[in-house]
């Protein structure tokens, strides 16, 4: 206050004078314009209204706190099995995993960081079908020269312990969906008389989290819709395991850059498929084991 008062001569303190603000040659108040960055980006209009929304939002996982930052998973493993098929699929017909792919994908840089891939060979169905070969580009060489499933889940075990996944790094599985693992990993566990491996138990179905995150219906949840509506085309060879969980990544990236935080929204209990209410704190999947034989 006193700082701010000057002395007239006899005294009397008085408050500066009010400094006029600048006004341009018209006489009228200069105005502050804040011009809006426009984004570049592609998609149906429900999809790009809420990337729009979600714009300030988009480095939310990055950019949290050292308290908060501990609490998401450090790395995301994508996994999209390919089945033996027929055409129309009878009701009858046993799937077997010939394909198991898995892709690594590190949250903090959003990068694929490995990739894991190694065919089975079907032991119920040893003949691929002509549908499923043209389908899924897989040779009938390539599974009659593959490991059974047991042996292949052992190399999977062992590759996702080299990456230190349960013990110093959070983790959890992600598929396109959920028959991945509560009909396919489930079958064929069952057919190689395992019990289901207790780090598949729980994952992140991306189809529930695209549509509940964009507000979108269960139709448009398809990969190559989802892909389509955030501008991206497919990269690779559909229905191939390998490829498929590589474009299920980037799916997840654009998810994460748009202010997503993907979590475990399904599981398997005694069975059965239920679903994972988003409100639970997050929870990384535990150290991978191989699983214990069936009786």
């Amino acid at each position: 206050m006193e700082a701010d008062q000057r002395q007239q001569p006899g005294g009397k303190a008085v408050a500066p004078a009010r400094q006029e603000s600048p006004r341009s040659e018209s006489g009228e108040e200069p105005q502050l314009r804040h011009p809006e960055k426009k984004q570049r980006c592609r998609g149906v209009k429900d999809v790009l209204k809420k990337r729009l929304k979600n714009y300030y939002k988009k480095q939310k996982l990055m950019l949290k706190e050292d308290n908060c930052a501990d609490s998401y998973y450090d790395y995301i493993c994508i996994i999209d099995f390919e089945a033996t098929c027929e055409e129309g699929n009878p009701p009858e017909f046993i799937h077997e995993i010939i394909e198991f792919p898995v892709v690594l994908l590190n949250t903090g840089t959003l990068e694929i960081e490995d990739t894991f891939q190694q065919y089975v060979r079907p032991e119920v169905n040893t003949q691929l079908s002509d549908f499923c070969i043209n389908l899924t580009g897989i040779t009938q060489d390539q599974v009659d020269k593959a490991d059974t499933f047991p042996q292949v889940l052992k190399k999977v075990i062992d590759w996702m312990k080299l990456k230190e996944l349960g013990t110093k790094y959070k983790y959890c599985i992600l598929t396109d969906g959920s028959w991945d693992m509560s009909k396919f990993l489930n079958i064929q566990c069952r057919l190689s008389r395992l019990k289901y491996p207790p780090f598949a138990k729980k994952w992140i179905n991306i189809r529930k989290s695209y549509g509940n995150f964009y507000k979108v219906p269960r139709g448009q949840t398809k990969l190559t819709i989802m892909l389509e509506k955030l501008g991206m085309d497919y990269d690779g060879r559909p229905h191939s395991g390998l490829d498929d969980s590589k474009n299920i990544a980037r799916i997840a990236v654009r998810m994460l850059q748009d202010g997503c935080e993907l979590r475990i929204n399904e599981k398997m209990h005694a069975g059965q498929l239920m679903s994972v209410s988003s409100s639970l704190p997050i929870e990384g999947a535990p150290p991978p084991q191989m699983p214990h034989s069936r009786k």
